[in-house]
């Protein structure tokens, strides 16, 4: 786990009048080791002994603090991911309408480039400046496909 990580982390949350305590860490630590983005019913596999409350609450104020992003589906739960510009790594989402399953996506630089041009002269055209892109693309998963 990288000590700059949850710097970063606790700069944020303290940024935010919160304190960085030991369950925000390990909070921090379990989406960082995530292959994508998880539920809370997922942290709480992950750790048992973690009360769903405080879950929710910490979950709450590291989103609030720009740490953690929410991931929402179409499903009772949102999976939550570290923010890309901490610990994460830029990436787009297959989310399945059905099960809501979600999975990283790394698209090609050819392929990232025309977006951030067709979509920064999009946002041109309405007197928006275009920062950055987040791109979920909804469908049903193979598992979910008869």
């Amino acid at each position: 786990m990288s000590v700059d990580l949850h710097q970063i982390a606790a700069l944020r949350v303290v940024g935010d009048r919160q304190r960085y305590t030991s369950m925000r860490r390990q909070l921090v630590e379990m989406l960082s080791a995530a292959e994508h983005p998880i539920t809370i019913p997922d942290i709480l596999r992950l750790d048992p002994e973690l009360a769903q409350s405080s879950v929710y609450r910490n979950l709450a104020v590291l989103e609030q603090a720009g740490v953690i992003t929410r991931v929402v589906t179409h499903d009772e739960w949102a999976r939550f991911e570290l923010a890309e510009d901490i610990g994460g790594h830029h990436h787009h989402h297959l989310i399945c309408e059905q099960c809501g399953t979600v999975l990283d996506v790394v698209v090609p630089e050819s392929v990232e480039a025309a977006l951030d041009e067709s979509l920064g002269h999009l946002a041109m055209m309405n007197g928006f400046e275009l920062r950055h892109h987040l791109l979920d693309l909804v469908g049903v998963c193979g598992g979910c496909r008869p």
